[in-house]
């Protein structure tokens, strides 16, 4: 049986090594080079937020002060209770005394109504007053987002010059703090195991996914998508536009930034936990069998391999010790990525033991009606609670 287990678990990271879309080939998901784009193209950019003072300032700067891509503003301001929108206007204030033209318009958000989501009803009243100006592209982006204009451009190009209706990026998030360190580049190692984007750039293959911090779409394919109502009750807001992007015959792509960052910390285990709490049992569908079959999933992947290092026998061994040395190997890249040490490599069973507490956390929240909680929020109650 362990002799089993452990050849098993070695020809899954054999799979995933050669034959799941490359996912975990680093140099292959950023932005390649790319022809400058017209300068004639106008960019809407559309920032949701609710209590986001502590950072709107230096995404708002961000997006104000692109020289390489001329842009306009829409700020929703969710309900915020903390001077969200007077942060915003202070920062577009010192834009302007630089000599940038002041091109933010900020829209007091109206009450959340039944069946939305809070952000995606905050990005479509950005949606509405944003098209009003006709742009080539809207970018939806969230509030603790610092934006680089090269990459942006680039990010433009890449939609222009190949022709893709939605373009995304899995933006560098913030990795300082031991538990970032710890589960951080798991958390993106495991969204890009999920959603490879070499899969989800085929037209022949169903798969679509993109990453919320950072999404250029073009107006004409949102609304042949149905336009931010057809996924108002999401939860998992950023991959539900793409799969409907992709189902309306539209091309997306999705790649990992290497300047655009997220300038959030999460500090602590428990902060990360929270935030993966907030959307894993839905991504499971709320269905119990899945939880199940994902727990025990993450199970043979990432524990198997260490585990059987302690069976005693000769082949169990070896052949958890080579599933362990090929998961650390396809995972170094990522480690590599966030610029720490080599060692965190060795650290994704750990990481996943944590993934595993935090996905039966979720589904314990959704059925105690606390589904999808997040900044006051509860935006995927289960329907017996």
């Amino acid at each position: 049986m362990l002799t089993l287990i452990g050849a098993s678990t070695l020809a899954i990271w054999v799979y995933f090594t050669l034959a799941h879309g490359d996912f975990w080939r680093v140099s292959r998901l950023l932005l390649p080079p790319q022809k400058t784009p017209p300068e004639s193209l106008r960019i809407a950019a559309i920032v949701p937020a609710r209590d986001e003072a502590d950072v709107i300032a230096r995404c708002v700067s961000s997006l104000l002060n692109q020289q390489q891509v001329p842009l306009e503003l829409f700020l929703v301001d969710d309900n915020s209770i903390d001077g969200t929108a007077e942060a915003a206007r202070r920062a577009a204030d010192a834009a302007d005394a630089c000599g940038v033209q002041n091109k933010l318009t900020i829209i007091q958000g109206s009450p959340l109504p039944a069946g939305w989501s809070g952000k995606l009803w905050a990005v479509q009243q950005g949606v509405e007053a944003a098209g009003e100006t006709r742009p080539d592209f809207f970018l939806l982006t969230d509030a603790d987002i610092e934006h680089s204009g090269t990459e942006l451009k680039k990010l433009v190009a890449l939609a222009v010059n190949e022709n893709f209706d939605l373009a995304s990026l899995m933006v560098r998030l913030y990795c300082q703090s031991p538990a970032e360190r710890m589960l951080i580049p798991a958390f993106v190692f495991f969204f890009f195991k999920l959603y490879p984007p070499k899969w989800i750039r085929s037209a022949s293959r169903k798969v679509a996914g993109a990453a919320g911090g950072c999404i250029l779409i073009r107006p004409e394919a949102l609304e042949r998508a149905g336009g931010i109502q057809a996924i108002r009750r999401a939860v998992i807001d950023d991959c539900a536009l793409a799969q409907a992007v992709k189902r309306s015959g539209g091309r997306v792509w999705l790649g990992l930034a290497a300047e655009i960052r997220s300038i959030r910390p999460y500090n602590t285990f428990a902060e990360i936990g929270r935030m993966i709490s907030r959307s894993a049992f839905n991504q499971l569908q709320h269905s119990a069998l899945l939880l199940c079959v994902s727990l025990f999933g993450m199970a043979l992947v990432y524990l198997a391999p260490v585990l059987l290092l302690f069976s005693g026998s000769l082949l169990p061994v070896a052949l958890g010790a080579s599933a362990w040395l090929l998961m650390s190997a396809c995972y170094l890249p990522l480690v590599r990525y966030y610029c720490i040490s080599p060692l965190w490599a060795f650290t994704l069973p750990a990481a996943s033991v944590f993934y595993i507490g935090a996905t039966f956390h979720s589904a314990m929240k959704y059925w105690l009606g606390r589904g999808g909680e997040w900044k006051g929020r509860v935006q995927d109650p289960s329907r017996s609670a």
